[in-house]
């Protein structure tokens, strides 16, 4: 424990250093400064509050039904929203659904006790991942409920080798782990966990919500007008590479590409070699000439998942890097789903390959060839799209199981 605490430590007072030339260094610093302070002044002594920690954007998506369903049936509870990172907080920092919404400071014993005393939640619930020691550790010993949500377990864990006793010891702060999958459920039994019961992936029933909600993108529509639209979503440049002989190969079809990250080169790169022309969504208004224009590049955030309402077919970006992006956001839609080969760690990904709603390509030859039938055959694109939706149908549900165990529904 007093090499992980100095660890932690060593790790806040790096980022510090660095954060004058870094920016999301800068915002993990600055956005912890007086952070006591500044939950003293907010929080009330008489507030009861629910308390969930994630650790950035992702994480908070897949929590957000939770905290919704909660805000829906005990709006007399307060919410108090923790990120880890830049790329969440920043984003979702004015979230309206929670009443408190901070960074969470850095594990250390000193920081947890005074975080707790200043929360002081009745019921704390941690999203996927994000073990911190010291944290969970205080939370047992004040006897405060915890809750895990959405979580994944896999063989080659910390929690599974045999250094790993503190990060075992660790979740016995949890009075419920709700796991996605049964293999995760048989890990946690095998090192003595009972506490475990398999409820899927929230991020089933925030997309159903996200469709349900989708907005009319009218910029979107006009684009599309009455040609059939494929949407790439999350892109790199890896994946933008196999896109455009795609994108070249069929003039007669429309595409819309969002880039993971709005990087000048690649969007010029796409503007420049797509043939049939291109346009980027924010230079667009409702006055655009769209006739000579094949491509869409969405360079703005919000709005991809109300976009994928207007395609017949998508492609999901990542997979040629660290992993792919979101991929149940397109198939709630009933889109076929094309992406790279590094999807492995993700179950949804790995599910729908193995129902033939999702395919792993690996060139442009690849991409071609997973496109072609999908294009000519509108039974076959029937057939494929009613398997994605479906599958998104039939796993929802993890929502209203932790509110029934949680909460005694």
């Amino acid at each position: 424990m007093f090499l992980y605490n100095i660890c932690v430590a060593l790790y806040a007072r790096l980022v510090a250093i660095v954060s004058p030339w870094s920016i999301k260094a800068k915002q993990f610093t600055q956005g912890r400064k007086d952070i006591f302070a500044r939950m003293a002044q907010a929080i009330s002594a008489e507030d009861r509050v629910v308390w969930m920690h994630v650790a950035s954007l992702g994480e908070f998506e897949q929590g957000r039904p939770i905290l919704e369903e909660i805000r829906r049936k005990y709006p007399e509870l307060k919410i108090l929203l923790t990120f880890f990172s830049p790329s969440g907080y920043e984003i979702r920092k004015n979230y309206a659904g929670a009443d408190y919404i901070f960074y969470l400071p850095v594990d250390t014993p000193s920081n947890v006790k005074r975080f707790l005393d200043i929360a002081h939640p009745e019921l704390v619930i941690f999203v996927k991942y994000e073990f911190w020691i010291n944290y969970l550790s205080e939370l047992k010993r004040r006897g405060i409920r915890s809750y895990l949500v959405s979580a994944i377990f896999r063989r080659d864990s910390v929690f599974f080798r045999s250094y790993g006793s503190m990060w075992r010891k660790a979740l016995d702060a949890f009075d419920q782990m709700f796991v996605q999958s049964e293999e995760s459920r048989d890990l946690l039994h095998h090192i003595g966990f009972d506490n475990v019961i398999v409820a899927g992936d929230t991020r089933f029933d925030r997309v159903a919500a996200i469709a349900k909600a989708a907005k009319p993108v009218n910029i979107v529509a006009r684009f599309k007008g009455d040609a059939p639209l494929f949407v790439a979503g999350s892109t790199w440049g890896p994946d933008e590479d196999i896109l455009l002989p795609l994108i070249n190969a069929n003039p007669a079809i429309r595409f819309v590409i969002a880039p993971h990250e709005m990087e000048e080169a690649r969007i010029n790169k796409i503007l420049q070699l797509a043939q049939g022309g291109a346009k980027r969504y924010t230079q667009c208004d409702e006055q655009t000439d769209f006739s000579a224009t094949q491509v869409l590049v969405l360079d703005t955030i919000g709005i991809l998942s109300s976009v994928y309402g207007y395609a017949s077919w998508s492609y999901i970006g990542g997979g040629f890097g660290v992993g792919i992006h979101n991929t149940l956001e397109a198939a709630t839609f009933g889109l076929p789903i094309a992406f790279g080969p590094k999807y492995e760690k993700f179950k949804e990904a790995r599910d729908m390959v193995a129902l033939g709603a999702a395919t792993k390509v690996e060139s442009a030859e690849e991409l071609a060839a997973w496109f072609a039938p999908l294009r000519d055959d509108a039974d076959y694109l029937a057939r494929v799209s009613a398997t994605a939706k479906d599958y998104t149908v039939k796993n929802q549900g993890a929502t209203a199981l932790f509110m029934k165990i949680a909460f005694g529904e």
